[in-house]
C-alpha cells in the first residue's frame, strides 16, 4: 500500500511535458551552431510523425477505467497538436540545442509522456496528427543569450511549418482544423497561427486554438480573438496552472499580462469553479481520476487547490505546469465536442 501511494504521489510530478521552469537543469556550455544541427526531417515518412490517423500510436488510447472510445475513425475535424518540450536532458550526441526526430529513446519517451496523456484528450471528435520535430532543448528557455534562444526555437518552426504544409497538400481536403499545443509547443503554434491563420483563407477552417502552458496576450493575434465561453469557436483559449496564492517568479514576464482561461467554465472571469465541475483528469498509469482538481483565474494565471487524489495533503508543488491538460483532461475532450458542433451548425 505504501509503495502504491507514493506511486499516486509521483505521478503528479511527473505527468506529461517537462516543466521549462526547472529549478535544476542543464546548461548547454556551447553556443548554437548552424553547421551542427540535426538533420532535416521528412513528413512523408510516417515515422515522422508521433501521431496520424492511419497508424496505431499513444494519440489512439482512452484512460484506463473510463468507458469512452477514440473517435479518429469519424471525425469530422483534424487536430494539429504541437507537444511541449521533452528533451531537457544532456545531450547524447553532437546535436546540442535541438533534438533528432530519429533520436528513439527522445522518441518514446514523448509517445509515452505528451502524446498519450495530452494529445489523446483530442481523439473523441479529432483526427490527431502530431508531428516530430527538432524541438529546442530546455535550455533554450532558460538562457540569458536570446540570439541562442531564438535560432533554436526558429529550427523547431522550419520543422511545424514544413509537417503543417504537408498535412494540408496531402491530408486536409478542407476539414475544419484545431491547433492544440503546450508548453513549446504552443510558442511554436502561435507563429503557425500568424503565418497560416490569422486574417487568412485558412481562419475560416479554424474550429478553436487550445494554445497552453505559455502565456499568451489578448493582442496576440489580428483576427483571432481569445473566446469567452464554452461554444465560441475561431478563437483560442489559454491557461498556466499554479497552487492557489503562488505567484511564479517569472510573472511579470508576460503571465501579468496573458489571456488566462478556466478550463472548467472556458470562462474569462475569476470565479472559482469548484471540483464538482471538473468532468475528470488521467492519472496513475493514464487512469481516469473524478474531480481532480477545482479552478480559479487570478490575473492571468490559473489557481487550483492541491489535486483532489489520494495524498494530496504530502503535495508541495506549486507550479503545476505538467499538469495544465492531465487535470482537466476530460472538460477539455467535451470542449472539443461542443465546440466542434458548434461549428458545424454556424456553416
Amino acid at each position: 500500500m505504501r509503495k502504491v501511494f507514493f506511486s499516486y504521489l509521483f505521478l503528479f510530478f511527473t505527468l506529461s511535458g517537462v516543466s521549462v521552469h526547472a529549478q535544476k537543469y542543464i546548461i548547454l556550455n556551447s553556443g548554437f551552431d548552424a553547421t551542427n544541427v540535426p538533420p532535416v526531417p521528412d513528413y512523408a515518412l510516417k515515422e515522422t510523425w508521433a501521431a496520424l490517423p492511419d497508424k496505431e500510436d499513444a494519440a489512439d488510447k482512452i484512460p484506463l477505467n473510463s468507458k469512452l472510445k477514440d473517435g479518429q475513425k469519424d471525425a469530422r475535424v483534424d487536430v494539429f497538436f504541437l507537444h511541449p518540450t521533452i528533451y531537457t536532458y544532456a545531450p547524447k550526441n553532437q546535436y546540442l540545442w535541438n533534438a533528432d526526430v530519429h533520436d528513439e529513446e527522445l522518441n518514446t519517451m514523448v509517445d509515452n509522456s505528451t502524446i498519450l496523456n495530452q494529445a489523446t484528450a483530442f481523439n473523441g471528435s479529432g483526427r490527431v496528427y502530431a508531428p516530430r520535430y527538432r524541438q529546442a532543448h530546455y535550455y533554450s528557455f532558460l538562457t540569458k543569450n536570446a540570439d541562442d534562444k531564438k535560432q533554436a526555437l526558429d529550427l523547431a518552426y522550419t520543422d511545424v511549418k514544413s509537417a503543417f504544409e504537408y498535412y494540408l497538400q496531402h491530408w486536409n481536403q478542407g476539414r475544419p482544423i484545431i491547433i492544440a499545443s503546450h508548453s513549446q509547443g504552443t510558442v511554436l503554434a502561435k507563429r503557425l497561427l500568424k503565418e497560416f491563420f490569422d486574417g487568412k483563407p485558412l481562419q475560416k477552417q479554424l474550429v478553436e486554438a487550445y494554445l497552453i502552458g505559455i502565456a499568451t496576450a489578448p493582442d496576440t493575434f489580428d483576427k483571432i480573438k481569445p473566446s469567452q465561453s464554452a461554444e465560441e469557436t475561431g478563437g483560442f483559449v489559454s491557461w498556466n496552472t499554479f497552487a492557489r496564492d503562488f505567484i511564479p517568479p517569472y510573472y511579470n514576464d508576460g503571465l501579468d499580462k496573458a489571456i488566462c482561461t478556466n478550463p472548467l467554465s472556458w470562462k474569462l472571469n475569476e470565479d472559482f469553479v469548484s471540483k464538482k465541475e471538473n468532468r475528470g483528469g488521467v492519472g496513475l498509469k493514464f487512469t481516469f481520476v473524478k474531480e481532480a482538481a477545482d479552478a480559479q483565474v487570478h490575473e492571468g494565471i490559473l489557481w487550483i487547490n492541491k489535486p483532489y487524489v489520494r495524498g494530496r495533503a504530502f503535495l508541495r508543488t506549486k507550479i503545476w505546469h505538467r499538469a495544465d491538460i492531465n487535470l482537466f483532461w476530460m472538460n477539455i475532450r467535451e470542449n472539443v465536442a461542443l465546440r466542434t458542433e458548434r461549428y458545424f451548425n454556424q456553416q
